[in-house]
């Protein structure tokens, strides 16, 4: 290793004075060290032996669980205030929007209709559907009567509003992003597009993206009521 090392040295002082005067190689010579150095390193921890112990870098800590889901009051549709045990017993299918949103909410909305109606009846009914609005301002219980009896929905929707805080920590509890857009009576709102897949505890299980195949969400659904079953 010593005679490696001096071998080195050696080379780097005569190429250092075959290039005097010419600058371009001054950061050749400048960083030469540091590759010595390094290469230095590498072969002394080679010689060490095969039967040292590896340092590896730390094991990432990734939980089994998503840190999604969480507690919140609200009320309902019919007028009831209500928190996430009211709901303790059945599987839930929470979706994020509102009563005004033009496109994405009631299409979303329409996808786990046809995912919950490709299921078995008595698979179907163990679920329950959730609407929780992100324009409590507009989304009066009224508004959210109406709104979830639409045919084109899931049946047995929940549609659930609040408090401007109420629906915040509700939202933040589910890690969704929204915003209001624009001004006026006819503002829109900028919202995450997201079904969660929460078990009959209120635990995270799975989610269902914006646009997502309702064949395939229902295979999913049916695919958690066999694991939980089992």
């Amino acid at each position: 290793m010593q005679s490696l090392l001096e071998a080195m040295r050696n080379g780097l002082g005569r190429l250092a004075g075959a290039l005097a005067g010419n600058r371009a190689w001054v950061w050749v010579l400048l960083a030469a060290p540091m590759v010595m150095m390094l290469t230095f390193l590498m072969l002394a921890a080679r010689d060490q032996g095969q039967g040292d112990t590896v340092v590896r870098p730390a094991a990432v800590r990734v939980s089994g669980e998503a840190d999604i889901g969480g507690p919140f009051t609200l009320v309902d549709h019919t007028g009831a205030t209500v928190t996430e045990q009211t709901y303790r017993g059945r599987p839930m299918l929470i979706y994020f929007g509102y009563t005004y949103c033009p496109d994405i909410c009631p299409y979303s909305l329409q996808l786990l209709a046809i995912a919950l109606d490709q299921m078995p009846e008595e698979e179907r009914a163990q679920f329950q559907p959730i609407l929780i609005t992100v324009d409590p301002e507009r989304d009066t219980v009224e508004a959210m009567a109406q709104y979830v009896t639409s045919n084109a929905f899931p049946d047995g929707l929940i549609g659930l509003t609040g408090t401007q805080e109420q629906v915040a920590a509700a939202a933040q509890a589910y890690r969704v992003a929204y915003r209001r857009a624009g001004e006026g009576d006819d503002y829109l709102m900028d919202h995450s597009s997201i079904v969660y897949l929460m078990n009959s505890e209120g635990r995270f299980v799975d989610i269902f993206t914006d646009g997502f195949d309702p064949a395939m969400a229902a295979q999913r659904l049916q695919d958690f009521l066999e694991e939980e079953g089992a």
